[in-house]
């Protein structure tokens, strides 16, 4: 036994005071068991056995159905090591304010020691955390999304390092609600919440938030990232990995089934929403998916636009917050066209078709095993990883950004990377549709000061060699893409979905030197004939409009990014200033 894990184990169970303690193994006999459980307490439903073999439905607490990003901390011993994009609190002040609510917490419950790997089990990469939580719907849920139990516990060994972290449902009382995570000692606390960002801590709490920070110390990056494999019709695979605001696609995009004129592609999924990423012997950059399971959007998805995330959820899955029909199947806006008479909304009331509300809550989620998904990579279990040949920054703007364009090169790619903004979705707590900066992706997932991330990237990127090496590095090249860019009237300019993987296609021509294109102020966009259309029903015009590059609309929004910048003073590295000052001359600014 791990001494220092069996203390902190022992610790715990004194302050939180369960009625029992029981050691999580991940196998199918307990897994079966607290199935069992739930089901009879009504943690759980089951869904039609014939449609949804081996598959659960759980409808959370009505305050409790997203992130809630008001009350997640960072909790570093100076305020401005957390910066100004994240919440602070000291490690002291946490335990005054947030310790004593986990005193008793957990009377009349059990707690579950969960402990779980990030990465595939072979590799060197991987990381190991231990929750411990007095949820059982967590328990099961980590099976899904992590390799759970023995494998965790043989990797950590007697000595090795682990991420701690303690979770409690407590009362869901949203003014007893925290998040905390310490970044200097590797630890998280939840209470208060039992939504999926907010209680699977291996997810957004540890799998970027706390290994950042680490990946920061250590020389390597984690990043709130697809990643894909695009192969040729030669057999040939390039593999990008790509960064979008949660709710804007990345699963669609992870798993993408080829167009019809596109004979001959296939898509890989590797990950769909984190990558670790670490330099390879061969100088490129490399990448894992520490996940083992998807926790996906519902709303939006079906068969046009993700078909093989619909196959990937007819069985062994959790659905929570979605609507459900008389024969106990889940349904949500976007999976079929109609609203099926006799629906029981998110809330377990009856639906009305044609109501405002929706019946399914807009951030419902489905949890899955990713090895059911049909597009699933042969590489997801490579313990080296897939090496990456782009990088990919995404958002979500009705007008203005592109549909894709090349940043001119490293530092300018970050430089975008770090300037990205998105219209808000519903992934989170607050007002749905509201323009915010998103640098990366990564606002509300960055575990420490974002001046320093913007200069880990930037020290990423420096010339020479992969450190303690004679190896040149080779770096991805950087895109920006906007599936989202809608007309005068507000229709979609682009149809997005399988159709993207002309935008992909032409990503991979730049990065094998080829594919046409045209400079302009804020980077390359394809010349003409460079995104292939064929076959493609779109509007006249539509094509010039989705790659115009509107300088005064651009320039029209750099003293904004410059109030963004300024908020971390000293910390913002001089290359994003000066990158920032190009962009403005290239503008007429």
């Amino acid at each position: 036994m791990h001494r220092a894990l069996e203390a902190w184990v022992h610790e715990i169970a004194a302050h939180t005071k369960p009625d029992r303690v029981v050691w999580c193994d991940g196998s199918d006999a307990e897994n079966e068991r607290l199935i069992g459980e739930m089901l009879k307490d009504g943690t759980l439903q089951r869904l039609n056995a014939e449609k949804f073999p081996n598959s659960y439905y759980h409808r959370s607490h009505a305050s409790d159905v997203a992130r809630t990003e008001h009350l997640t901390f960072i909790c570093t011993e100076k305020k401005d090591d957390a910066g100004p994009t994240n919440n602070w609190m000291s490690p002291a002040d946490a335990s005054a304010r947030v310790w004593p609510l986990f005193a008793g917490a957990m009377k009349g419950r059990t707690m579950y020691v969960v402990p779980y790997l990030m990465g595939p089990a072979s590799s060197p990469f991987a990381k190991v955390g231990v929750e411990i939580t007095d949820s059982a719907y967590v328990v099961i849920s980590m099976r899904i999304m992590t390799r759970m139990g023995a494998v965790a516990l043989n990797h950590l060994g007697e000595n090795g390092e682990f991420v701690k972290g303690l979770h409690s449902l407590g009362d869901l009382n949203p003014d007893r609600r925290f998040i905390c995570h310490f970044p200097e000692r590797n630890e998280i606390w939840s209470v208060g919440s039992g939504y999926g960002g907010n209680a699977l801590l291996g997810k957004k709490c540890f799998a970027l938030r706390i290994a950042g920070a680490q990946a920061r110390r250590e020389g390597w990056l984690a990043e709130h990232m697809l990643i894909l494999g695009l192969e040729d019709p030669a057999g040939e695979t390039t593999y990008v990995a790509a960064a979008f605001p949660s709710a804007c696609g990345k699963t669609n995009l992870a798993m993408l089934v080829p167009p019809a004129s596109f004979w001959g592609y296939k898509i890989w999924t590797v990950g769909d929403d984190i990558a670790w990423l670490r330099f390879g012997p061969d100088g490129r950059l490399w990448a894992i998916n520490p996940e083992a399971g998807f926790f996906g959007v519902a709303p939006g998805t079906g068969p046009k636009t993700n078909p093989n995330a619909m196959e990937t959820i007819r069985k062994n899955s959790i659905f929570t917050n979605t609507a459900l029909t008389k024969d106990m199947c889940p349904w949500w806006e976007g999976m079929e066209s109609g609203t099926p008479e006799g629906l029981t909304d998110w809330r377990g009331n009856p639906y009305t078709p044609g109501s405002a509300d929706k019946a399914a809550h807009p951030n419902s989620r489905f949890t899955a095993p990713a090895s059911q998904c049909p597009s699933i990579s042969p590489k997801f279990e490579d313990p080296q990883g897939v090496p990456i040949s782009a990088f990919i920054f995404g958002a979500r703007r009705g007008s203005l950004v592109p549909l894709v364009y090349e940043a001119f090169d490293w530092n300018h790619g970050v430089y975008v990377g770090s300037s990205v903004a998105s219209e808000t979705t519903a992934a989170a707590t607050g007002a749905v549709g509201v323009l915010r900066r998103d640098p990366f992706a990564m606002l509300p997932f960055c575990g420490y000061n974002m001046g320093d991330y913007f200069g880990h990237w930037m020290n990423i990127g420096a010339p020479g060699n992969v450190p303690g090496t004679s190896t040149p590095k080779r770096l991805p090249k950087i895109f920006h893409v906007n599936w989202f860019r809608q007309s005068a009237e507000g229709k979609f300019l682009w149809p997005g979905f399988g159709e993207n993987l002309r935008v992909l296609n032409w990503i991979l021509s730049r990065c094998r030197g080829k594919g046409e294109a045209v400079e302009t102020p804020i980077g390359y966009v394809p010349g003409p004939g460079g995104i292939d259309t064929t076959g493609l029903s779109i509007a006249p015009g539509a094509m010039e409009e989705l790659l115009r590059v509107d300088a005064k609309g651009f320039a029209a929004e750099w003293p904004q990014l410059n109030e963004f910048y300024a908020k971390f003073g000293d910390r913002l590295p001089a290359e994003i200033r000066r990158q920032h000052e190009a962009q403005r001359k290239r503008l007429g600014a």
